[in-house]
């Protein structure tokens, strides 16, 4: 994922979800709508949740320390991992609670127009946002699925996004429904359906996006397609004979560190083994740029030893 797509797509949901959060609680003040205040503290949840997100990226473009010797690039996995939390605390526990207070102590809804105005609104200004994060995770998405690219991806900004403006956009949905059936109905209860409705959708995608990144902030190798780009560019060496065994761990969305123990003639000298090392780091950096940092063991190749005795 480029940076420049990501923060558009952050920039982006983050202006739609303030408008909309001004909005949804205004409607909650002339509607008393349980609905109304869960989606308001939703969006505001999603908007401290993107400035989240343009902090981590701007913190992991900090220099290297003799503390951190591999920089900060994981530090957008540990905000994004954040986020997860904050949505499910905030927004998935909250909305639970009110539609749980909702159903056993109805409040009839007033001026339910503020409430339909207000939601159509938001739907238009979550599918904005939306639309903006679709079209910058298939710059980067290829020819996965999109579950593969949730899965997949390295790069925590875009998946998370995406699944917050899908959450967003359904959670209306849900809203609208309980906003909808309580008019029709006479039956404030309906409202407090919608939120429980919204509170689990938050936690099921909380609970997604916390597995996810996870995984990335522990620490995850490279993709096998990136990695046999690596092992092939490390055969392709003169020097190489074959790859023993290789490591690969992204230390950032953009910076992968490669270390691997190489085969070499037992005839070679050092001179020749540390020429053949400088060509073998050549190689994998034409071929995967983001492996920037790149440890190599040489080794005889024990086959050809075995062959001459």
């Amino acid at each position: 994922m480029s940076a420049g797509g990501g923060t558009k797509a952050i920039i982006a949901a983050l202006a739609a979800n303030l408008a909309i959060a001004v909005a949804k609680f205004v409607a909650f003040l002339f509607t008393g709508s349980s609905s109304m205040i869960a989606e308001s503290v939703h969006s505001v949840a999603d908007s401290g949740n993107q400035a989240l997100l343009l902090l981590g990226g701007k913190r992991a473009q900090r220099a290297r320390t003799p503390q951190h010797p591999f920089g900060y690039g994981r530090e957008r996995y540990f905000y994004a991992f954040v986020v997860a939390v904050v949505l499910f605390t905030i927004g998935a526990v909250f909305s639970l609670y009110e539609g749980w207070h909702k159903i056993h102590a109805p409040e009839p809804l007033t001026t339910p127009a503020w409430a339909f105005g207000v939601l159509i609104f938001a739907i238009v200004a979550e599918g904005f946002s939306f639309r903006t994060a679709i079209i910058e995770s298939n710059h980067v998405r290829g020819n996965q699925s999109w579950v593969q690219f949730i899965r997949r991806s390295k790069s925590p900004e875009l998946p998370v996004i995406v699944l917050e403006d899908l959450g967003a956009l359904l959670g209306l949905i849900f809203a609208l429904f309980g906003v909808t059936m309580a008019v029709v109905t006479g039956n404030p209860v309906w409202d407090g359906i919608g939120t429980l409705m919204i509170g689990a959708l938050l936690a099921v995608i909380a609970v997604i996006l916390a597995i996810e990144t996870k995984s990335l902030l522990i620490g995850e190798g490279a993709g096998p397609e990136v990695e046999t780009r690596i092992a092939d560019a490390l055969k392709s060496a003169p020097e190489v004979s074959r790859v023993i065994h290789m490591r690969t761990l992204h230390l950032g969305p953009e910076e992968i560190l490669v270390a691997a123990k190489i085969a070499v003639d037992h005839d070679d000298t050092a001179a020749e083994v540390a020429r053949g090392i400088d060509e073998a780091e050549q190689r994998i950096r034409a071929a995967v740029p983001e492996a920037r940092v790149i440890y190599l063991e040489p080794d005889l190749d024990r086959s050809s030893v075995n062959g001459a005795v």
